[in-house]
């Protein structure tokens, strides 16, 4: 992990076209501001990690219900 430090208004640069900023600091809270990319997909890590969760329950669902549906078909 790398580990930098920012003051407000600085910036951090991630790849040639993606922008993370410290916009303010209040109290233990920082609001950064991330320019990228349309292209790129930003969340929360707490809601990527749900996104995630989803999407592999819904490969879960597609699997069993193929699987259904080729037993049902072997049977006649």
């Amino acid at each position: 992990m790398l580990v930098l430090t920012r003051r407000i208004k600085e910036s951090i640069m991630v790849g040639d076209d993606i922008e993370i900023s410290i916009l303010s600091i209040e109290g233990d809270q920082v609001k950064l501001g991330i320019s990228a990319p349309k292209n790129v997909d930003i969340h929360r890590k707490e809601i990527y990690l749900s996104i995630q969760q989803e999407n592999s329950s819904a490969t879960q669902t597609e699997a069993s219900a193929i699987e259904s549906l080729s037993s049902f078909f072997k049977k006649k």
